[in-house]
C-alpha cells in the first residue's frame, strides 16, 4: 500500500470541491455502452432469476456509467436497481453484505474480480473486456516460447479473458502442448481439473507443475503477483496488451519470497495475534477464522478477532498489544504490503507455517485460504503433541535470542482458553476471570474516557459549532 494515500495535505482535502457528473453523462456512446456492459446478457440473467431487486456493484472508475446502465436495465426489466459504489472490503470481491442490506435477490459485479466463490446470492460478472492485438500477442508468445513442445499454461487478467478462445485457435497449430485456463467461480471442479485464482485448467498431472512454463496476458497487478509467488520455480512470461510488450518475468520474485519468509519469522516471534476479517462474502471464511484461532491457540499464542472493513495504518495502530496481524481475505487482497503499518500483516498460510510444527515453508505462497482447510491441497493437520515435549526452545532468526514455545494439546470447546487468570474483583475478595485483553488494559496508563456515571449534571442540548475544525463559523479569521 502506498504511503501517498496517507500523506496528502489534509487541508486541501477538506476544501477540495468535488463536482458530481450530470445525470445521464457517460464516457461511452450508446453503442459501446450496450456492448461493454453487456446489457442484453444482463437483462436475460435478471429475467431468468425473476429478480425484482438487483444490486449493481461498480468500482470507482466505472461509477460514471452507473446511472445510464441502471436506467437501461430498469427500462428493460422493470426491476429496481441499487448501485453499490463503496464496497465493504476490496472492490474485486462480491459485496453480498451490502446487497442484502437493500434486499437484493441477485448481484451484478462490474470490472476486475477475484472470482472467489460465494454462496448467498446468484452473481453475474461483467468484466468490460479491453481490446487486445492478437497478432502481436501470438508473435510475443512464439518469441518467448520458441520450443514448440514446451508445456505451457496460459492465464489472463479477467479484462482480457475474451481473447483466449481466438488465441487458443491460433497457437494450437504450432504449440500442441499449450493449456488455456477458463474462468470458474464455483467451488467444485470436475476430476482431472485444477482450480486456482478463479480459473480452472487441465494440465498433464505427470508433469505438473515443475515441467510447465506460464504465459500471462495482462499487466502488472495482484493476479500476476499471485501467480509468480505460487509457482516461483517455473519460467514465467507475460504480454501486456496496453504497452504491446512481451517479457520474461521473475526478476524480483526471490526478493519478494525472502520478504515473505521474514514475515513468517516475525509471526514465530509474536505472542499476540490479531486475526483480521478481510471478507464477509468468500465461501468458507468462517471456517478459516476458526482454523486460525485454533492454530494460534495450540501454538501458545493469544489471538483477537478484528473486523473493520477496509484497512489502513491508523486503524491498526490502535491495537498496540498485537504483535502481528493475519489477514483473511480473497487471494488478490491477501498479499498486502504492510511496510506502512505499525505491525506486519501476514497471510493465513504464513501464520500456519509459523504455528504448525508439521508445516514447512516450501519457498512459495498459498494465498487462497480455502486450500489450508481440511480437504484442501495445502492442508496439514496439527500434530498430536506429547505433554512432555510441549515445551520447546529454538532461536529467533530475527533477534538471535532464545525463543520459548509451548505447544498445547487439543482442547475441548468447554475448556479454558490460553492466557486466562484470576484477579480480585472487589474489596470482598470476590474472584473474577481476567482475560489477556483486560490484563493489557489494566496495565495501560490511559484506559479510555472516565464515564463518571451519576456525577455529571444533565443539561439541555444546545447548538454546537458550525463549520470545519480549522475554520468554525463563529471564529475570527486569522
Amino acid at each position: 500500500m502506498s504511503s501517498a494515500l496517507f500523506s496528502s495535505d489534509a487541508e486541501n482535502v477538506i476544501h477540495r470541491a468535488l463536482g458530481a457528473p450530470e445525470l445521464g453523462a457517460s464516457r461511452c456512446s450508446e453503442g459501446p455502452l450496450e456492448e461493454i456492459y453487456e446489457i442484453q446478457r444482463t437483462v436475460r440473467f435478471i429475467r431468468e432469476n425473476g429478480a425484482k431487486k438487483v444490486a449493481l456493484q461498480f468500482p470507482d472508475d466505472l461509477l460514471v456509467d452507473s446511472v445510464n446502465v441502471a436506467r437501461k436495465l430498469e427500462e428493460a426489466t422493470g426491476a429496481k436497481m441499487y448501485m453499490l459504489g463503496d464496497t465493504s472490503y476490496g472492490s474485486c470481491c462480491v459485496d453480498e453484505v451490502a446487497a442484502e442490506h437493500v434486499g437484493a435477490e441477485i448481484l451484478i459485479h462490474y470490472g476486475r474480480a477475484c472470482l472467489s466463490p460465494s454462496n448467498r446470492l446468484p452473481v453475474m460478472y461483467v468484466f468490460g473486456g479491453k481490446a487486445v492485438d492478437v497478432d502481436l500477442c501470438v508473435e510475443s508468445f512464439q518469441n518467448l516460447v520458441p520450443d514448440l513442445l514446451t508445456p505451457v499454461v496460459v492465464f489472463s487478467d479477467v479484462l482480457y479473458e475474451h481473447v483466449l478462445g481466438e488465441l487458443e485457435a491460433r497457437l494450437a497449430r504450432t504449440h500442441p502442448r499449450v493449456t488455456f485456463t477458463k474462468l470458474s467461480w464455483v467451488s467444485d471442479v470436475p476430476p482431472g481439473e485444477l482450480r486456482r485464482f478463479g480459473r480452472s485448467f487441465s494440465p498433464d498431472l505427470t508433469l505438473w507443475p515443475d515441467a510447465y512454463s506460464f504465459f500471462y496476458v495482462g499487466g502488472e497487478g495482484p493476479t500476476l503477483s499471485n501467480l509468480l509467488l505460487t509457482w516461483p520455480q517455473c519460467p514465467f512470461f507475460s504480454f501486456n496488451p496496453e504497452t504491446g510488450e512481451g517479457r520474461k518475468e521473475g526478476l524480483n520474485v526471490n526478493r519478494a519470497l525472502m520478504k515473505r519468509f521474514y514475515l513468517i519469522e516475525k509471526a514465530r516471534d509474536a505472542q499476540v495475534v490479531g486475526i483480521l476479517v478481510g471478507t464477509l462474502g468468500v465461501s468458507d471464511y468462517l471456517s478459516a477464522l476458526a482454523h486460525l484461532k485454533d492454530v494460534t491457540r495450540r501454538a501458545g499464542k493469544k489471538s483477537y478477532m478484528l473486523s473493520m472493513g477496509k484497512l489502513n495504518p491508523a486503524k491498526l495502530a490502535n491495537f498496540l498489544e498485537v504483535d502481528i496481524f493475519v489477514l483473511v481475505a480473497c487471494a488478490e487482497n491477501s498479499l498486502l504490503d504492510s511496510s506502512d503499518f505499525y505491525r506486519p500483516i501476514v497471510t493465513p498460510d504464513e501464520m500456519e507455517v509459523a504455528c504448525n510444527p508439521a508445516r514447512e515453508w516450501g519457498g512459495c505462497c498459498v494465498t487462497e485460504f480455502r486450500e489450508l482447510l481440511p480437504g484442501g491441497s495445502s492442508h496439514v493437520p496439527f500434530p498430536d503433541i506429547d505433554p512432555e515435549d510441549a515445551d520447546r526452545t529454538d532461536v529467533s532468526l530475527i533477534t538471535g535470542d532464545l525463543r520459548s514455545v509451548r505447544i498445547s494439546a487439543t482442547e475441548t470447546s468447554g475448556e479454558k482458553a490460553v492466557g486466562t487468570a484470576l484477579a480480585q474483583r472487589n474489596a470482598e475478595t470476590t474472584l473474577a476471570e481476567l482475560g489477556p485483553a483486560a490484563s493489557f488494559l489494566s496495565s495501560r496508563s490511559w484506559q479510555g474516557l472516565d464515564k463518571s456515571l451519576g456525577q455529571t449534571p444533565v443539561v439541555k442540548a444546545v447548538e454546537g459549532r458550525r463549520g470545519i475544525a480549522i475554520a468554525y463559523e463563529d471564529e475570527a479569521p486569522n
